[in-house]
């Protein structure tokens, strides 16, 4: 006997979808395939102007049905459009992915995809179980740890824009004296930028020696050692001397606990004359910590590589800043990146 037929309800018409559970689960297919086409100059060699398999092909040196395939992998990923058969970049493809471009962030994967920044990723439960990285030692956090070089060189090109940016904001004219204090400056690009910004700011950085050699490079690049100082040692027990106008914090508070952070916060403190401002720059979620997207993600970053780092939110922040001393707390986007400037005064 057939049975009767079941009527649709709303929630049979619209059916919950397994896609977002396997995208997640297959992402690591479009990290290989992005990093395999940065390889092959995929995108540089179709923004020169070739746009044909076989063109493509003859450029990057590989099969065509090769290219073929890849090409229209990223057609569907939104990287490339296709038109009658030519394959064409898309805008951010043109202004991130084109070698010859001045934003070009290829670089980013010798720092993303390096072996020991994806190895902590195999272990998400343990870190979780544990509340911190399940890496040897302070984890990324080391004395000289060489992660932190291969930051400072692959990470560069992503920070340009921001540094300039940054730079303009805090100095917006020639001639106004500035002692400025960089701690975990890294490739030095924030520094750099507003000794650049202003010829009269003279920088000191703070790193870890090895990382330092990287933003002496960049230094003597744009022709600023003159005025770019180095403290080589750990921001949390070297003396970062006196009286300075501004201390830059790019990427840094969210390394440690906020009693950690309140320790470095009140060292800077210190160092800044009346007046000064602190100027930290990170990633910093809602108070509902589930957005913005990307600054919200990054506190699973922060749980997987560090002993007890967080994305911390502006009310957080303005929480470790007033504990220690500071005033006039204030908070801005810095469009058009995913960061957020926090500002405070001694």
């Amino acid at each position: 006997m057939a049975q009767p037929a079941i009527p649709f309800s709303a929630a049979q018409a619209n059916p919950p979808s397994p896609e977002p559970i396997l995208a997640a689960l297959n992402a690591f297919q479009q990290t290989e395939a992005l990093k395999g086409a940065l390889e092959l100059d995929l995108f540089t060699a179709i923004a020169e102007g070739n746009h044909t398999v076989e063109a493509i092909a003859k450029r990057c040196d590989a099969a065509p049905r090769g290219i073929r395939i890849l090409c229209d992998y990223f057609v569907v990923q939104g990287f490339l459009t296709k038109i009658s058969g030519a394959y064409h970049p898309t805008r951010e493809t043109a202004a991130f992915l084109d070698r010859r471009s001045p934003a070009f962030m290829g670089s980013a994967v010798n720092f993303l995809l390096h072996p020991q920044s994806r190895s902590v990723w195999e272990d998400v439960a343990g870190a979780v179980r544990k509340g911190g990285t399940t890496m040897d030692q302070a984890g990324s956090l080391a004395p000289e740890h060489p992660i932190w070089v291969e930051f400072a060189r692959s990470m560069a090109p992503i920070m340009r824009m921001p540094a300039e940016i940054l730079a303009k904001n805090l100095y917006p004219g020639e001639g106004r004296e500035a002692k400025v204090l960089g701690l975990a400056s890294g490739h030095g690009l924030y520094e750099i930028a507003v000794a650049r910004q202003n010829s009269s700011a003279q920088v000191w950085l703070v790193d870890w020696p090895n990382v330092l050699q990287v933003a002496e490079e960049n230094a003597e690049k744009a022709g600023l050692r003159d005025r770019v100082h180095l403290i080589p040692g750990s921001a949390l027990e070297v003396n970062f001397g006196e009286g300075y106008d501004v201390a830059l914090l790019p990427n840094f508070i969210h390394h440690f606990d906020p009693s950690t952070a309140e320790k470095l916060l009140r060292k800077v403190h210190a160092a800044l004359k009346p007046g000064g401002r602190v100027v930290i720059l990170q990633f910093v979620p809602n108070e509902d910590r589930v957005s913005p997207p990307r600054p919200a993600a990054f506190s699973l970053v922060l749980l997987v590589t560090t002993p007890s780092g967080d994305a911390y939110t502006f009310s957080e922040l303005d929480k470790m800043l007033r504990n220690v001393g500071f005033s006039a707390t204030d908070h801005n986007e810095l469009i058009p990146n995913f960061f957020t400037v926090v500002t405070a005064e001694k």
